[in-house]
């Protein structure tokens, strides 16, 4: 086998079990002899250890995780703003244009990130949010850095 001949096993042939000895899959289908799981609706559910306490049980669960309540932002970097036309108004539908964010998942807002140079000049850009870094780089270009 090579690399160019691997694949993704998406475009796998379906493979059909149990239909006699010369499919090279027949009798058990793969199951093995007897127990739990050659069973039809055999097996056990996900976590469970024969009875013993599960992992999930054992571990303790204290405390608060913000987790769930923190706000979701769609992260875009400066150098991603270089793709917009210089002296245009940066907003969601512009990204989206751009092809730097899909819409319609916005959550939270987006929030720009200082990663990169910004070579485009006099942007307006609308977020949510800005790093300092980031707010500085689109005001050194001539842009303006409004939060919405």
């Amino acid at each position: 086998m090579k690399l160019n001949e691997l694949t993704s096993g998406a475009n796998a042939i379906a493979y059909r079990k149990g239909r006699g000895a010369g499919s090279g899959n027949g009798k058990t289908a793969g199951r093995g002899h007897k127990g739990q799981k050659a069973r039809s609706g055999g097996g056990v559910r996900p976590g469970f250890e024969g009875g013993q306490m599960p992992l999930y049980r054992r571990l303790p669960k204290r405390g608060f995780n913000n987790k769930r309540f923190a706000p979701d932002y769609i992260e875009v970097n400066v150098s991603d703003l270089n793709k917009i036309a210089d002296g245009s108004e940066v907003n969601a539908k512009s990204l989206a244009e751009a092809g730097i964010i899909t819409l319609p998942k916005v959550n939270d807002g987006i929030k720009i990130l200082g990663n990169g140079e910004l070579t485009a000049k006099n942007l307006k850009v609308q977020a949510v949010k800005f790093t300092a870094s980031a707010k500085e780089k689109i005001e050194k270009a001539g842009g303006t850095a409004e939060e919405v």
